[in-house]
C-alpha cells in the first residue's frame, strides 16, 4: 500500500557515519528524505552524538524544508550515565537523549548468543549498565542526568533506550516527578519485555510509545523480528495520541528508512484502520512536538 510521506518526521534513523557499515550515512538521508517530502529526522548512532553531522548536512545539503537533528546515547563510548555528556550535547542542540542502549544489560543479556552487527569491529567488551542499585532506586547519576533535563531543557526529549522494565519502570516515575514532559519509549515490545499493561501504564503517564518498521516481520522478515498484530493491539489498546511511528532502520542488511518507513506507515493505516490524521497525529504531530518544532496539539 503506498503511503504519501509529506510532512514526516522519522525521529530514530541509524544513518551513518557508524562503527558498524549504514545502509546510508546521515548526507544521503537527507537528500533520500527531501525527496520524499519529509520535515525532519532524527540521526542516532550507539556510540557518538550526532549533531555535528546532522548540523553540517543540514546546513550544506538541505534543500527546501527537510532538517536532519541529532542525539545522544548514553553508552559506555561517551561514559555512560554522564551528566558531562549530556551537557554538551544539549548545548549542541541534541533533541533527545538516550538512556543506554548497546551498553545496557538488558540488551547485552538479549545478545549473549549473537553479536550485535551494529558494534562493528570494535574491540573492547561492553561493561554493562544497569542504573538501579541493590534496592531497586534509581543511581545518582540517572537522578543527577533527569533533574538536569528538568531544570535546562525540557525541550529535549528522554528517550528510554534498552532497559529491562524495572529500570523503566523507575526511570519514568522519576522523571514524572521531576516534570519532565517529554518521554520516548523505545520499542518495549522488542528486547524490553514489556507487557501490554507495562505499556499502557507508561502511556498513562504521558510517555509516547514507538512503533519501529524495522523490528516487524511484515517489513523485514527475520527469526527474530515479530509479528504485526503486535502493532494492531498496541494502536488499539494505547491509542493514536499517545504513539509515535518511526523507522528505526539505517542497517546494511535492510531497505534504507524511507522505502522502510512508508511500508511500515501503508500497513498501520490500512491493518489499523488509522485515518489520515490520525496518521499525521502519529508520524508528524507527536515527533514535531517531541523534538521541539512543534507544540503539541490536543
Amino acid at each position: 500500500m503506498s503511503f504519501d510521506m509529506t510532512d514526516v518526521i522519522d525521529i530514530h534513523v541509524h544513518a551513518g557515519p557508524s562503527v558498524a557499515k549504514r545502509k546510508l550515512d546521515a548526507g544521503d538521508m537527507l537528500i533520500k528524505s527531501q525527496e520524499a517530502g519529509y520535515r525532519a529526522f532524527v540521526s542516532k548512532d550507539h556510540y557518538f552524538p550526532t549533531i555535528m553531522g546532522t548540523d553540517m548536512v543540514t546546513k550544506f545539503l538541505k534543500k527546501g524544508k527537510t532538517e536532519a537533528f541529532g542525539c545522544i546515547v548514553l553508552n559506555n563510548a561517551v561514559g555512560g550515565i554522564n551528566i558531562f555528556a549530556v551537557d554538551a550535547a544539549c548545548a549542541m542542540g541534541a533533541k533527545i537523549v538516550f538512556m543506554p542502549t548497546v551498553s545496557a544489560k538488558n540488551h547485552i543479556d538479549h545478545h549473549k548468543k549473537t553479536k550485535f552487527v551494529g558494534a562493528g569491529k570494535l574491540k573492547i567488551t561492553e561493561k554493562p549498565i544497569y542504573y538501579l542499585d541493590e534496592n531497586g532506586e534509581l543511581k545518582p547519576e540517572v537522578i543527577e542526568v533527569l533533574t538536569y533535563l528538568a531544570e535546562y531543557h525540557p525541550e529535549v526529549t528522554l528517550g528510554t533506550g534498552h532497559g529491562s522494565v524495572e529500570e523503566i519502570n523507575k526511570l519514568i516515575d522519576k522523571a514524572c516527578e521531576l516534570g519532565i514532559k517529554k518521554i520516548l519509549v523505545n520499542h518495549p515490545f522488542f528486547n524490553i519485555g514489556a507487557s501490554i499493561e507495562n505499556v499502557e501504564r507508561w502511556a498513562s503517564k504521558g510517555a509516547v510509545i514507538e512503533l519501529n518498521a524495522v523490528v516487524f516481520n511484515d517489513v523485514e522478515p527475520a527469526p527474530h523480528h515479530l509479528p504485526f498484530d503486535i502493532v494492531e493491539e498496541i494502536y488499539k489498546k494505547v491509542g493514536y495520541k499517545q504513539l509515535v511511528i518511526d523507522s528505526d532502520m539505517g542497517q546494511a542488511v535492510y531497505v534504507d528508512p524511507v522505502e522502510g518507513l512508508q511500508k511500515f506507515a501503508g500497513l498501520v493505516k490500512e491493518r489499523c484502520g488509522a485515518s489520515d490524521e490520525q496518521m499525521h497525529v502519529m508520524m508528524h504531530d507527536n515527533p514535531a512536538w517531541l523534538i521541539g518544532l512543534e507544540e503539541r496539539k490536543d
